[in-house]
């Protein structure tokens, strides 16, 4: 379900690249993915990385998220998102956010942090008919960008 978006689950040693991906970022920019725990719990990641394939946006930094479905609905990737975007305008001064066009859930989280949608594109990763192909990219930018408020978990 977490994957549903993606073009496949990863197997275990791509989810260990990713996370050397992820130390390696760390160790490049100081800032990368953050794990999110609720209760002691690892529930998921959010925070900043480099989207740096070819296309008319890129390099560009990116805000994102994956939680484990357990802790969808409850506000931890907004709450986490606005924190990452906040720390993202410090270095940078945009910040992007994108997904394919069918995830409607992470297209909701990014207009509730105060990103504006900008448009549409076709991923160069993923090969043309692939239904995930297309998608969406939003952004927030440090001239007019404000953190919204942070609604009331449920």
């Amino acid at each position: 379900a977490v994957m549903e978006h993606f073009p496949a689950v990863l197997s275990v040693a791509e989810s260990d690249a990713f996370v050397d991906r992820i130390e390696a970022h760390f160790a490049a920019h100081g800032y990368g993915l953050w794990a999110l725990e609720v209760g002691g719990r690892f529930v998921g990641f959010t925070g900043l990385s480099w989207a740096t394939w070819p296309g008319d946006f890129t390099p560009a930094l990116e805000v994102g998220w994956r939680l484990a479905a357990p802790a969808w609905g409850k506000g931890y990737a907004s709450e986490a998102a606005i924190a990452a975007v906040q720390h993202g305008l410090r270095h940078e001064p945009n910040i992007v956010s994108f997904t394919a066009n069918l995830n409607e859930p992470s297209q909701r989280v990014m207009s509730r942090i105060g990103l504006r949608f900008e448009g549409e594109f076709d991923h160069p990763d993923l090969t043309d008919g692939h239904p995930l192909r297309r998608h969406v990219r939003y952004r927030a930018d440090r001239e007019t960008w404000a953190p919204p408020p942070v609604a009331g978990r449920r």
